[in-house]
């Protein structure tokens, strides 16, 4: 099982989510803010994060890029807010997955199964299914190194997150074919779909913004998902 750090001010919300945790067998260590979670990071390491936004010293986003700066470990954010501004700053500063409270501890930990499942995963399962090492189009415009995770736009490297580059490569290994959204989350983020298309579209729209003019390619499917679509 995990060993689990619970990071939130309130110490009733820390008290259901170990004991939902600890019924599942993990360890949890809990911090009442966003200082003490980087400074416990900073001692010893955990194999997830679950971290509040909204708290008093350090909020989750100024924490979060903290502990990106010393750990890889996953993050699961909670958040009284649902709005996409959130979501977008969280999975740009490296947030693995978002929960929007009030929350279904029962959720919680069949997210914290599946992103653990997802970081545990064999590189060659979720690795692209292509022969080619390198992708160009737009006569190079936009071009894609497979082997080494690197894109360049207009020949300027583009910094994306892991998970931009997941999802922009499975697309690209996929071009031409209609993506449904339930696939796109099950291959990508390697777990069930939840009915929550939200976290997918927030980075479909991450994406397009790393992409620039070649947004274009990434085309919405109204009502199943998306396609990268060659011109």
């Amino acid at each position: 099982m995990y060993h689990i750090l619970v990071v939130d001010d309130e110490s009733r919300i820390r008290n259901i989510i170990r004991k939902y945790a600890e019924f599942e067998g993990h360890t949890v260590t809990e911090a009442g803010d966003g200082m003490e979670a980087v400074c416990l990071c900073r001692r010893e390491s955990f194999d997830l994060i679950i971290m509040d936004i909204m708290m008093p010293e350090l909020d989750g986003f100024s924490a979060c890029r903290e502990i990106r700066k010393i750990a890889g470990t996953p993050i699961i954010m909670l958040s009284a807010r649902g709005e996409e501004y959130d979501r977008i700053n969280g999975f740009e500063v490296g947030v693995d997955d978002y929960v929007v409270k009030p929350f279904s501890p029962k959720e919680l930990m069949l997210r914290v199964d599946a992103v653990m499942k997802r970081v545990n995963r064999p590189v060659s399962a979720t690795a692209p299914r292509v022969t080619n090492e390198v992708v160009e189009l737009d006569n190079g415009g936009l071009r894609a190194d497979l082997t080494a995770r690197i894109v360049y736009v207009e020949g300027e490297r583009v910094d994306m997150s892991p998970k931009e580059y997941d999802l922009f490569f499975y697309m690209l290994a996929n071009r031409n074919i209609a993506l449904t959204r339930e696939r796109l989350i099950s291959e990508v983020w390697g777990y069930d779909f939840f009915g929550d298309a939200r976290t997918l579209d927030t980075h479909i729209k991450l994406l397009r913004k790393s992409l620039g003019p070649y947004a274009r390619y990434i085309v919405t499917l109204r009502g199943v998902g998306y396609r990268f679509e060659e011109n």
